[in-house]
């Protein structure tokens, strides 16, 4: 294993890369496994626990999209065991991966299928498939697989683990479709394109302000667009989220006389976030969206 490279970068470069952790501590025994975005680092921690040494490259209260690489971080990645990342995300993560770990790569998109985005919004491939619980269970016991493979001798413990986690979020994903089956709406209004999957899943119907990148700036005319739709549609919120400026979002909810609500889609966790961890944020949007759209 590659473990005491990585996790020497991983403390040497605490005070740079904010929200690197390590399962078992400062110390450098287990796998190595770099993570990129939170929802990885969380089913990573889930999945490994103490038989891994985690980092995430991503710091707490950074959108991840605009994830740029220090040179250290770019070295870390050669003596990874596991890089886990989705491809196409984060561009700069992409061409350091591989560059420099082809061989360490994990990448979500060999184990699911990731939805396209429709060309209003951008188009390409949605990253955000962790607001899917039944993808993120796939990926799951993909991960326990490659760490299994990894480290045989903890095989098992592994794929326990995933087991684990597939379960809890089955559970998740049964709790979204019963506490939203009867809504007076199905029309979320929100920052980015961020919820299509959640959409998709649920028979709910995304409106973007933004498209797949939350800091493209949309234009007078677009927010005109919005605000004219909420207000056909009878829309009462419009969604924010916790790590993009709220205040598009507000001012067209102020043009349309309407309230706003966090909806958060799980890029980073962070204290204005309404839970400590993936499950608990994803609960808290629920009962979110549960009052937002008036479902009984």
């Amino acid at each position: 294993m590659r473990a005491a490279a990585v996790g020497a970068v991983g403390i040497l470069a605490a005070g740079t890369v904010g929200g690197c952790s390590a399962t078992g501590g400062e110390s450098s025994d287990g796998v190595s496994v770099i993570t990129t975005v939170y929802p990885l680092e969380w089913l990573a921690e889930r999945v490994g626990g103490d038989s891994v040494a985690l980092s995430n490259l991503t710091q707490p209260g950074v959108d991840p999209h605009d994830l740029e690489l220090t040179a250290r971080q770019v070295g870390s990645l050669g003596s990874a065991d596991i890089v886990f990342f989705i491809d196409g995300m984060q561009p700069a993560v992409d061409d350091a991966v591989h560059q420099q770990a082809a061989d360490a790569a994990l990448a979500v998109n060999d184990l699911v299928e990731l939805r396209e985005v429709p060309e209003e919004n951008g188009g390409g491939l949605d990253p955000h498939m962790w607001l899917d619980p039944n993808r993120l269970s796939t990926v799951a016991e993909g991960l326990g697989e490659r760490l299994a493979e990894v480290d045989p001798d903890n095989a098992d413990t592994y794929r326990s683990n995933a087991a684990g986690v597939a379960t809890e979020l089955t559970e998740i994903d049964a709790d979204y479709r019963s506490g939203l089956a009867q809504c007076a709406t199905r029309d979320m209004v929100v920052s980015h394109a961020a919820f299509g999957y959640l959409a998709d899943n649920y028979d709910l119907q995304q409106t973007a302000i933004t498209g797949i990148e939350p800091d493209t700036e949309p234009s007078p005319a677009r927010m005109a667009e919005v605000a004219r739709l909420v207000k056909e549609r009878d829309v009462s919120t419009v969604f924010t989220e916790t790590l993009v400026s709220p205040a598009v979002a507000q001012t067209i909810a102020e043009e349309a006389g309407v309230q706003t609500a966090v909806l958060d889609p799980l890029e980073g966790i962070t204290d204005e976030s309404s839970g400590t961890d993936y499950p608990s944020v994803m609960r808290a949007n629920l009962e979110t969206l549960r009052s937002a759209l008036d479902c009984s």
